[in-house]
């Protein structure tokens, strides 16, 4: 398995308030970028989505993926792995939260491996990119609501 670059970012909100964010994945293609369509396959027994279909669209890298959920009874953690993809071979993912004065600390840490040949350092940098865009995205999402 690849190495995992991992990165955090403080959001205005409560751990709970961010987690609703991340679970609501209907709505990922309104403030998620490269995010063109998602929907939930399959609810867990805790009834939070447990495989999830994205269809992304980053210019010139384009993928139709699922990934499998394990969701933190505290409701501070998801894990996920790539079930199936068209351009990667596996991806494993986290969102760790952790409240932090009157806010919530995101830790997202990733590991994607691409089907085609990248040297380590591109594939590094490409998941650097992807996480502080996702972060920012994400703090911009949750501190616009209400």
């Amino acid at each position: 398995m690849a190495d995992r670059s991992t990165q955090s970012i403080l959001v205005d909100a409560s751990p709970a308030e961010v987690m609703a964010v991340v679970a609501d994945f209907a709505a990922y293609p309104e403030w998620a970028q490269s995010i063109k369509a998602c929907e939930v396959v399959e609810d867990g027994p805790d009834g939070r989505p447990a495989k999830v279909k994205f269809t992304m669209d980053a210019g010139i890298i384009k993928d139709v993926y699922t990934l499998g959920y394990a969701w933190a009874p505290d409701g501070l953690r998801v894990d996920w792995n790539l079930l199936e993809s068209q351009m990667q071979k596996s991806q494993q993912g986290t969102y760790a939260l952790e409240a932090e004065g009157d806010g919530t600390r995101v830790t997202y840490s990733l590991s994607v491996e691409v089907s085609i040949p990248l040297l380590g350092m591109l594939r590094r940098k490409a998941e650097r990119m992807i996480m502080d865009t996702a972060l920012k995205e994400l703090k911009r999402r949750v501190e616009a609501l209400p």
